[in-house]
């Protein structure tokens, strides 16, 4: 078969890219049909077939009902499952292989137009539209829309079904042909429809549909056609809805991998199609020896001796039947009645149930009654609503009332994957020892519902489902269901809201997160461009406090005028702080006096030193309570953030410590002494992580006019405020306007730890008039505590590295270490000061409550309130 698919893909492949010239050979061969004399055969077996009969007029009636119920049952799982576009190319192909057909119907076998009533009900139960749909999603699989993505995912979509539609074909006409040989006169006619059936079908679907797929795809790319709004409309695949349709097309492949050929079907067929060929050839010989050619003079010889009788129309129903032909008024009744129900009473009753029904519930009752059989009969409906939303037009059909389309496509593909555990649960009967040793032989063969058992009893634990079944996503899936159990359904609704598809959980489990469920969006703004030393900056920010944002875009603009801001980094150096515990004071005095040889701290230097390539112990300070003794270890790390850096190092210099003092036992590698995480004078006077400062000079010009107020009441508004005010409340390092709120957007954005804002927003903001005339303004920052890195930690996160990446200090500086770090304080610093300005600038005018109500969201639900 690998070498059918090849062929096909290529016969594909030809046809998508030379669409006009398959389109004029197909039309050119159909003219040529229209104009042909055609083949007599049939046409001579129906003419001996004189007048129908009430009999076949009852036959022939029910037939054709048939035929308008399944038509009927086909268009109404197709509305409710497929999008409006691919339906269009679905009914171009239909009516295509229609007017083919009756051309082939009414030349080729020289039939007269009365007979198209029984042909075209053949044809309507033989197309077979579902693959024109299957082909026209391979079409739209591509992630670029232009002529050669459209190629080659046509040929790919012709390499899977090609051969297997070759092979349906085959088997259907050879066994539809049987029928021509049984030498009932109707039968032989009806299925002489049916094999032209058949091949019309097949020849339009492998000519005339992929290349008509191809030219439209390739015209609704073009700009003036994608510029109209009917076609954005129709098809819906502009930019807007891209990444919904990455969605889409995910779960339309695992649908259609999920729908390959049975290889033992297929040998079936393959010989069932030998066989039947055998008794063609052995029929048609046979009819050569005798010699029953069929001539003019003897229209019905080929047909053998069995001949119809005439039947008398004795019963007055049946001699009503054939003279006022009321199989005619019985179809149409049937096609008004199911048109009316079609177009007034399904698709409301479709919309009225997706409106009903819920998913959690659904999804719950399918978890809870996996194991009983009438549950597959749920998944079904259920999958036909998640299917109806990854292939529906507008957001009236989703099949959840959830607004967020991502979520709803989280939901659906959970959904599938129940589908895949209940559709394999009759295949897997495993005990538990048999799936913990399939698990560890391959993850994939083990079903999720295994994986559910075996954490039930405890074999494997919860904490290490990535690591355990070699897929993050699975394993995130596989918790959020446990999580859903275990919470109860407020948990379960809440849960299924949290999106967790399309994350690269690689960078995250073992290195920022665990027990992860998925993942929270966060919108993340700039402000800028902020002048730095020379160098312009566009600042990422990730908040949720509206105006935030905005009032740092107005500092940053002010500070654009009068050469920006300046910036030094005065100290550099992270720290821990062990705590140890000695007999008595006098012990911890004499470790104390040993730290202060010179000779002893290089002693220290080298092991600590030795534990990294860029950890580098700078100082030691010790601090006795009692019989405690408290040391801080302060070293350089280069451009990460160093804790787990720091931490190492002191390990190794504890040891060597403790070799020379082994009366010294350890309490805790951290004594609080660092101090990590918590508000501390010893971070404020000494310092922790990147010391900066930095300065910036306004002129009164733009005080005034930029950001309407004055240098006067700037100054005394600052040391009213952050000087007077901090001191009042006993603040340590809180001598500022809102210093964290700056700190805090740019650490989530760029990938920092939220937790160490507490001491890294440690701020003085002095203001002082400035120049010869004291008219302009002197604004600084000072930042103690600013611990910052660029590497490790959620700076490897994609997101957290891209605006890392926005300043240009993505990684570590491989010229200068920890430049990249250094620079980021600096940056970080000089946007404190542009935050600072504005928002002390608009609280010397008077307008802070004013532009919050502009800005931020609560205006919206604040003027209400106002109005009554």
């Amino acid at each position: 078969m690998g070498f059918l698919a090849g062929i096909f893909r290529n016969y594909g492949l030809f046809c998508a890219q030379h669409p006009w010239q398959v389109i004029f050979l197909v039309l050119t061969s159909t003219v040529a049909i229209i104009s042909s004399q055609g083949m007599h055969t049939l046409n001579r077996a129906r003419d001996s077939l004189g007048s129908p009969q009430p009999l076949d007029i009852v036959l022939m009636t029910t037939v054709r009902a048939v035929a308008v119920l399944y038509s009927y049952h086909r268009l109404r799982s197709l509305h409710r499952s497929h999008s409006r576009f691919v339906l269009s190319l679905a009914g171009l192909f239909t009516v295509f292989s229609s007017f083919v057909f009756t051309c082939s119907v009414v030349n080729v076998m020289q039939s007269d137009l009365s007979d198209l009533k029984d042909a075209l009900f053949f044809f309507l139960l033989l197309i077979d539209v579902v693959k024109a749909c299957t082909l026209a999603y391979w079409s739209l699989s591509c992630s670029v829309r232009n002529a050669a993505e459209v190629s080659l995912c046509i040929s790919q979509g012709m390499a899977v079904l090609g051969p297997a539609i070759t092979l349906d074909t085959l088997v259907e006409t050879l066994v539809i042909g049987v029928g021509t040989l049984s030498g009932v006169r109707r039968l032989e006619v009806l299925c002489g429809y049916g094999c032209m059936s058949a091949v019309v079908n097949y020849v339009v679907f492998m000519t005339f549909y992929p290349a008509c797929l191809a030219l439209v795809l390739e015209l609704s790319n073009k700009p003036e056609v994608m510029d109209s709004d009917a076609t954005v409309d129709s098809c819906k695949v502009d930019q807007s809805t891209a990444f919904q349709w990455q969605h889409r097309v995910k779960l339309l492949k695992q649908m259609m991998a999920m729908e390959q050929p049975n290889p033992l079907v297929q040998r079936v067929k393959l010989i069932m199609a030998a066989g039947l060929m055998v008794v063609h050839a052995h029929s048609q010989w046979v009819f050569l020896q005798d010699g029953k050619i069929l001539s003019p003079e003897k229209p019905g010889a080929t047909f053998g001796p069995a001949s119809v009788a005439d039947v008398a129309a004795e019963d007055s129903v049946l001699r009503w039947l054939s003279d006022q032909r009321a199989d005619q008024l019985v179809l149409l009744i049937l096609i008004a009645a199911l048109t009316i129900k079609f177009t007034f009473f399904d698709d409301r009753t479709h919309q009225t149930h997706q409106s009903l029904e819920k998913l959690s519930p659904t999804y719950n009752s399918m978890l809870a009654e996996k194991s009983q059989g009438s549950n597959m009969e749920k998944v079904d409906t259920f999958r036909n609503r998640c299917v109806s939303f990854v292939l529906s037009d507008n957001s009236e059909e989703l099949p959840c009332d959830v607004e967020d389309k991502e979520v709803q496509t989280d939901q659906c593909d959970e959904v599938e994957h129940v589908e895949e555990e209940l559709s394999s649960a009759k295949l897997v009967n495993r005990t538990l020892d048999e799936s913990l040793t399939t698990l560890k032989l391959a993850a994939s063969q083990v079903t999720d519902q295994e994986v559910l058992k075996l954490i039930e009893a405890r074999k494997i634990e919860l904490r290490q489902l990535e690591k355990v079944l070699g897929d993050a996503e699975r394993g995130v899936r596989i918790r959020r269901r446990v999580l859903s159990q275990m919470g109860g359904p407020h948990v379960e609704d809440a849960v299924v809201r949290v999106p967790y598809k399309a994350y690269d959980y690689s960078k995250v489990v073992g290195v920022c997160c665990e027990n992860v469920i998925g993942y929270v969006p966060l919108p993340v703004g700039y402000a800028g461009p902020l002048l730095v030393d020379g160098e312009p900056y566009f600042l990422p920010m990730a908040t949720t406090e509206g105006c935030l944002v905005a009032s740092t875009n107005r500092g940053c603009s002010a500070l654009s005028y009068n050469g920006g801001v300046r910036t030094q980094l005065i100290a550099d150096g992270m720290s821990r702080g062990p705590v140890f515990r000695l007999p008595d004071i006098r012990r911890a005095a004499a470790v104390m006096r040993w730290l202060e040889e010179p000779a002893n701290i290089d002693l220290l230097k080298k092991s600590f030193n030795a534990t990294s390539r860029f950890g580098r112990l700078q100082k030691i300070r010790c601090q006795i309570a009692g019989r405690h003794l408290f040391i801080r270890f302060v070293a350089k790390t280069g451009d990460a953030m160093g804790m787990n850096m720091v931490s190492k190092g002191t390990e190794a210099a504890i040891k060597v410590l403790q070799s020379y003092f082994n009366d010294l036992a350890v309490v805790s590698l951290s004594g609080n002494f660092c101090t990590d995480k918590k508000p501390a004078a010893v971070n404020w006077l000494d310092g922790r992580g990147k010391s900066v400062v930095c300065e910036a000079i306004i002129p009164a010009s733009i005080v005034r006019d930029k950001l309407k107020t004055n240098v006067s009441a700037l100054v005394d508004l600052n040391i009213s405020k952050n000087l007077i005010g901090s001191s009042i409340a006993g603040s340590i390092g809180g001598f500022n306007a809102h210093a964290a709120n700056i700190v805090s957007a740019i650490f989530i954005a760029t990938g920092q730890d939220p937790a160490q804002v507490v001491s890294s927003s440690n701020c003085m903001t002095l203001m002082e008039p400035w120049g010869s005339d004291m008219q302009d303004l002197y604004i600084s920052c000072t930042m103690p505590s600013l611990e910052v890195g660029t590497i490790g930690g959620g700076t490897w996160l994609p997101a957290q590295g891209a605006c890392l990446e926005m300043l240009g200090l993505r990684g570590s500086n491989v010229e200068e270490p920890g430049a990249n770090a250094s620079r980021l304080a600096r940056i970080i610093c000089a946007a404190v000061l542009a935050g600072e300005l504005s928002l002390m600038s608009s609280l010397a005018a008077g307008t802070l409550v004013q532009s919050h109500m502009t800005h931020n969201r609560s205006y919206a639900n604040l003027t209400p309130c106002f109005s009554s």
